[in-house]
């Protein structure tokens, strides 16, 4: 990719957060003038539309000319600023002005808005964690399996008899929208589905949303061998011999490597220095301390069967595999055991400002050190509802 398309591709992501970050901050303010209600604990998106970038990130022109009209304003603001100070140019400079803001070439409105729900703008209280991945499996498999399938494609007998087909949530579906529209449907039904309302509470609801972008994720890399869309590293309860750590989530910022050791094993792989290592599995024992070389081990009765659903990857033949997730907790690289190499990355960036060639690092690295400096030149951006989170 050249540097101009990667210095757009930049530019769009920069436009694409304020867009974001503006709706955002419109809430809140809505909320502290307590003008927007409060619906399941967080402020409610008051108005039918939302701001979109989903167009943009497939037709390019609608994006260019939203910055054009965009540049068109501020040199309208540009003018009047200049009129308060230039008398003598003043009406010249207001006319010029209003010119620029009535000619700016804006986009079509309905290519840059789209349908809002409520809770648009909700997120989860707390990030994904084992406990909810697995909490939600349980609800799922009451409330949901029926129509959707084990592997979310929907393509059950009750399903098919259906007028109308549920979505295939093993598709990008989950990712392309915002989670308030996904917790919305849940709460409140769609199409021939029912809402949930008054069968599940709040936290069960975000359970739900976590399980199923789990059970996706899983889906899909036992399909295609990889994570083609990101996925955060579920967090877990650990213990460590010597540290205060008690859960993933404080070792934000670090690369995590998580390794699942068999019952009795004493071949555990040791410590490395790059990455902060935690003991899963059976060889832990559920205790509050590490065993073997690994300091620090996961205390999570959780653990192992969520990530078995990240993985697609039954439990009893989880020991000996090794994930990683790189400093911003996107799981990136698995393992079966054995030196790590290049084709153990299996999420990369749809935004790479250019291919992580093969050769990634220096020459005399080894594999592990090829596939950090991977990942850290390829860092993930993920678009989610046209936005960059």
């Amino acid at each position: 990719m050249s540097r101009l398309q990667f210095d757009w591709d930049a530019c769009l992501n920069l436009m694409l957060q304020a867009m974001q970050g503006l709706q955002q901050g419109l809430l809140q303010v809505l909320a502290w003038l307590h003008l927007a209600p409060q619906l399941d604990g967080q402020p409610a998106w008051p108005f039918a539309l939302r701001l979109s970038g989903e167009v943009m990130l497939i037709d390019r022109s609608v994006a260019r000319a939203l910055l054009l009209a965009l540049a068109w304003l501020g040199g309208a603001l540009l003018l009047l600023c200049l009129a308060l100070f230039w008398r003598r140019r003043r009406w010249l400079l207001l006319a010029l002005a209003v010119v620029l803001t009535w000619f700016a070439p804006w986009p079509d409105a309905s290519l840059i808005t789209t349908a809002a729900t409520p809770t648009s703008f909700q997120s989860a209280p707390h990030a994904s964690t084992a406990a909810s991945i697995v909490r939600g499996e349980q609800l799922y498999r009451s409330q949901c399996l029926a129509c959707h399938g084990a592997d979310g494609r929907g393509n059950t007998p009750l399903a098919l008899s259906l007028p109308v087909a549920p979505p295939n949530l093993s598709s990008g579906l989950l990712w392309r929208r915002f989670d308030g529209d996904l917790y919305w449907s849940l709460r409140h039904g769609k199409g021939q589905m029912p809402g949930f309302a008054e069968r599940t509470s709040v936290e069960e609801r975000w359970a739900l949303i976590d399980y199923m972008k789990a059970n996706a994720a899983g889906v899909a890399l036992r399909d295609t061998g990889s994570w083609p869309r990101p996925i955060a590293l579920p967090d877990l309860a650990v213990g460590c011999r010597r540290s205060a750590v008690t859960h993933l989530r404080q070792w934000q910022g670090q690369r995590i490597r998580l390794v699942v050791g068999a019952a009795g094993a004493n071949d555990v792989p040791g410590e490395d220095p790059r990455l902060q290592s935690v003991l899963l599995g059976a060889a832990t024992g559920g205790s509050t301390g590490a065993v073997g070389a690994i300091d620090c081990s996961s205390t999570d009765a959780s653990a192992l069967r969520a990530i078995a659903i990240v993985t697609g990857i039954a439990e009893e033949r989880l020991p000996g595999t090794e994930l990683i997730a790189d400093r911003d907790g996107w799981l990136r690289a698995r393992s079966s055991g054995g030196a790590w190499s290049q084709s153990d990355m299996l999420c990369r960036s749809p935004l790479a400002g250019a291919a992580t060639p093969t050769g990634a690092g220096p020459a005399d690295a080894s594999g592990i050190d090829q596939l950090i400096a991977a990942m850290d030149a390829e860092p993930v951006r993920f678009i989610k509802g046209g936005f960059v989170h």
